[in-house]
């Protein structure tokens, strides 16, 4: 895992933080060899950035709250060519992206996603997982696309990223950067996942509250108006 600026044609993985001391070392463990790890510290008060720090990561400081601000906060301090999303919770396998990013890197796909298959009881809960079902049909009704999740494990070129103009900075995010995706005209694939149990409490989806919260973000997305001229690839 390098902590300089990655050399073109290298990964930068963005990796969101609040209070995951616990998961660090595991997540930063599975970073590739030759990727930098891009830890974006969002108020955390168990010192995550310390750790994270210690363990070889760069760390970006983002106060601002939300996964949207964390998420994008990550994606401008990246440099490298090709940008990664992970959880920093231990519930996705960062090591999994190797294949997102040759697929990005053969042309074959503009935006890869990993499509999240439980493993171990409590991995996803049913209220999450029902929510996640329904703005995939929400989502399929807007765009065409017929995805099956909205989970948080990506791969995409910077650059054409950046010019998508993502302004959703908290739950809305990974919603936001699919549909603008879509309407640019990108080709998006899905990838099979495995879905681990977090650790720590979740922020978003442990409860039924915070759940539909994220339903809520994510159906302002859906409402958006169609981008008439798409981002550049």
């Amino acid at each position: 895992m390098t902590t300089s600026p990655s050399p073109p044609g290298e990964v930068d993985v963005v990796l969101p933080c609040l209070n995951e001391a616990e998961a660090l070392p595991w997540v930063l463990a599975r970073i590739p060899a030759g990727w930098r790890a891009l830890v974006v510290d969002n108020g955390s008060t168990d010192g995550s950035a310390d750790l994270a720090r210690e363990l070889g990561a760069t760390v970006v400081h983002e106060p601002r709250r939300g996964f949207g601000a964390a998420c994008h906060a990550g994606l401008a301090a990246a440099d490298a060519d090709v940008v990664c999303f992970c959880d920093c919770d231990a519930s996705l396998d960062p090591s999994l992206l190797v294949p997102f990013v040759a697929e990005i890197r053969s042309g074959s796909a503009d935006l890869v996603l990993g499509r999240r298959r439980p493993r171990g009881r409590g991995s996803w809960p049913v209220h999450a997982r029902t929510g996640n079902l329904a703005l995939a049909r929400l989502l399929r009704r807007r765009t065409g696309l017929a995805l099956h999740d909205l989970g948080p494990l990506r791969a995409a070129r910077r650059e054409p990223l950046l010019a998508l103009g993502l302004t959703d900075r908290r739950s809305g995010y990974p919603l936001q950067m699919v549909v603008r995706a879509a309407d640019a005209g990108w080709r998006i694939t899905e990838r099979d996942v495995p879905y681990l149990p977090r650790a720590g409490a979740s922020k978003v989806t442990g409860t039924w509250r915070g759940t539909w919260q994220a339903v809520r973000d994510m159906s302002r997305v859906l409402k958006e108006a169609p981008e008439r001229e798409g981002a550049a690839r």
